[in-house]
């Protein structure tokens, strides 16, 4: 569980700095870069989801699933936003979270999705491994 804990913090700490960062381009210069500026504001919803699905992700298949999809929007905006703007940088003015698959951000934003999905196979492997009925913690 610790490393789920771990996980959860580092998405509060990317929601709060993409927060941040985004709402700062968005009021002070969104004319610059438009497209950059929104995917930094979208890059910090689905952070802030994606750690409240994990956190929630043991609790229902629904929040296990929840998790699933914002992981995977996530990566595939990282990867995206990544490739775009190493192919056309112009297309992006200004870096976004995302950007360079999140240089700006030590890569962590490329790291961190893989980590969630890791986290969410790992527990996913657990639960089918206990028998049915089993209670974690009680003997009889």
């Amino acid at each position: 569980m610790g490393k789920s804990r771990i996980l959860v913090a580092v998405y509060v700490v990317l929601f709060l700095a993409a927060t941040g960062r985004s709402t700062f381009q968005i009021i002070r210069e969104f004319d610059v870069a438009p497209l950059a500026y929104t995917l930094s504001a979208i890059a910090a919803v689905v952070y802030l989801l994606a750690g409240i699905a994990l956190a929630l992700a043991g609790r229902s298949a629904v929040w296990r699933r929840l998790a699933w999809i914002a992981l995977g929007f996530e990566f595939v905006g990282v990867i995206t936003v990544g490739v775009l703007s190493g192919l056309d940088p112009e297309l992006f003015p200004a870096a976004t979270v995302w950007s360079g698959f999140g240089r700006g951000y030590l890569y962590i934003p490329l790291v961190l999705p893989l980590a969630g999905f890791s986290v969410l196979e790992t527990r996913s492997r657990a639960e089918r491994a206990e028998p049915a009925g089993f209670v974690a913690g009680v003997t009889a």
